[in-house]
């Protein structure tokens, strides 16, 4: 005895392609569902995490502004503390190209003066009135080198020999005199504020060991770059 399938063959093909149908709709529906849970758990998506935070991001580009700038600030700073200190230098310093170039002016000056004798100006007064007239002129000289902050240094007889302003030319014996001892100056020598422009040439008396003519260890020499 047939049943009803096999008596309606075309029912029977109905049914089956129905459920096929049924069970392609539910397979999407389930994709679906997956998809929303996998993206609800983090945990499902570990790629997510080597995303950077943009609030990291952010703060770090800031820090790397902010050093960039502090170190612009400190080299401008440093810029101006230079320009600052080159300009007080050249104020301080400046005429010191002029004053070392007019130094054998007065030199010349000093000598005339002393070419003439005290006898030889007594004696002749218009020998006296010339070289009172250079005296004048070395004095303006030495006043107006003054105001630039240049002294002369011009040693005395018996004065110690110092190796920051003197230079020694030659040595003399001379028993009565202590070793190192200045004996002439030859040349007056010359400071401008804390720089030296000329040493002072001298003569110096010999003898056995010259205590305290050796600088000390902490000795500081002076500065010569005038």
């Amino acid at each position: 005895m047939m049943s009803e399938d096999e008596k309606n063959p075309e029912t029977g093909a109905e049914d089956a392609t129905a459920a096929g149908a049924a069970e392609e709709t539910t397979e999407p529906e389930d994709q679906a569902e997956a998809t929303q849970d996998q993206a609800a758990d983090p945990a499902a998506h570990p790629a997510d995490d080597a995303v950077d935070d943009p609030l990291d991001a952010l703060q770090a580009e800031n820090a790397q502004l902010k050093d960039r700038l502090m170190r612009a600030l400190a080299e401008v700073e440093n810029t101006r503390r230079r320009a600052e200190k080159d300009r007080q230098d050249a104020a301080k310093y400046g005429p010191s190209g002029l004053a070392k170039e007019l130094l054998p002016v007065l030199d010349n000056l000093g000598r005339a003066v002393q070419s003439v004798t005290p006898d030889q100006r007594e004696e002749n007064e218009a020998l006296n009135n010339i070289s009172t007239g250079v005296e004048m002129v070395a004095k303006q000289f030495l006043d107006a080198f003054a105001r630039f902050g240049v002294k002369q240094i011009d040693p005395e007889a018996g004065e110690r020999f110092s190796y920051e302003v003197h230079q020694a030319m030659s040595e003399l014996e001379m028993p009565d005199q202590p070793a190192g001892a200045i004996v002439q100056t030859l040349q007056p020598g010359y400071m401008m504020h804390d720089r030296l422009l000329r040493a002072a040439m001298v003569v110096v008396a010999k003898g056995g060991p010259k205590p305290g003519a050796a600088p000390p260890e902490d000795h500081k020499p002076i500065d010569t770059t005038a």
